[in-house]
């Protein structure tokens, strides 16, 4: 984040999002408001994207994790849960697609981040659901929990937490904590991505792996945290979570990206962890 502006790799994000729905046709993950929020025609997002297709293994990614947390949503939902919290939402449109099921979305962002969606919304005539409430909350420097209970979430109640393209971008702290205040709600999961250590990547996906970290440190937000994957489940369990499920890139690939049309490359990308407390 820059002072009062709005997170760039959010919007960078949804723009991936969007190019996804022109260029692959929303194949691995279906948004029919992606470019409607983005204020962009289609044309011009699929210009811009196929001007660069070293950026499409981390488009298809993009696509691929926001998949894999609606379909984790729809579970918790079919189990009867009612509130799901968007850490980092950015310009996700989920809480303006799902279907009038009694469930509460809270976006939780930076505040900046929050007043720039909401001029996208009025920008694109898209009116905010009842079910939306916004949670303006510097993870850096606020507290989850407070941030939450002011916008009215019901801490003793279930909660769905999706939690996506923030870690990285955290300190270790930052995310420990967050993890601690998500395990203290009961029947609590959470959906994230994490990047593992430069030095346990194939020498072949360092190149592609520095491109994208001189991308977002440019932009001013940088990488922060990396975590070993082992490591990771047992501060995990640590904490309170005992059903974990982590999805190294080519899992992610072979479930939920497999080869779309456009190219065998089936993309790459961070780990992706579906975790639900004990």
């Amino acid at each position: 984040m820059q002072g009062h502006e709005p997170s760039r790799t959010a919007l960078g994000a949804a723009t991936h999002r969007a190019a996804h729905q022109v260029l692959e046709g929303g194949i691995i993950f279906g948004d029919p408001l992606a470019c409607v929020i983005l204020g962009r025609p289609p044309e011009e997002i699929a210009r811009e994207a196929s001007a660069d297709p070293a950026r499409r293994p981390l488009r298809l990614f993009i696509a691929a994790r926001s998949r894999f947390a609606e379909d984790a949503l729809a579970d918790a939902v079919a189990r009867g849960v009612r509130q799901a919290v968007v850490l980092g939402a950015g310009l996700d449109t989920l809480a303006l697609r799902r279907p009038r099921d009694g469930v509460r979305v809270f976006e939780v962002d930076h505040p900046a981040t929050q007043a720039f969606k909401r001029e996208r919304l009025a920008a694109a005539g898209l009116a905010v659901p009842d079910a939306l409430t916004f949670a303006p909350v510097d993870f850096e420097r606020e507290d989850l929990a407070a941030g939450l209970a002011r916008a009215g979430f019901d801490a003793g109640a279930p909660a769905f937490f999706a939690w996506l393209g923030v870690v990285p971008y955290l300190t270790a702290t930052a995310v420990a904590g967050t993890l601690a205040r998500i395990v203290a709600v009961p029947g609590a999961e959470v959906v994230f991505d994490y990047v593992v250590p430069r030095d346990r990547l194939a020498p072949e996906r360092r190149a592609q792996v520095d491109a994208l970290t001189a991308r977002v440190a440019a932009a001013g937000e940088p990488f922060r945290c990396s975590f070993d994957p082992a490591a990771l489940a047992a501060q995990l369990r640590g904490l309170g979570f005992g059903e974990i499920e982590d999805l190294a890139p080519e899992d992610v690939r072979a479930r939920l990206i497999g080869t779309p049309q456009g190219g065998a490359d089936a993309g790459e990308g961070p780990h992706l962890v579906r975790a639900r407390r004990r």
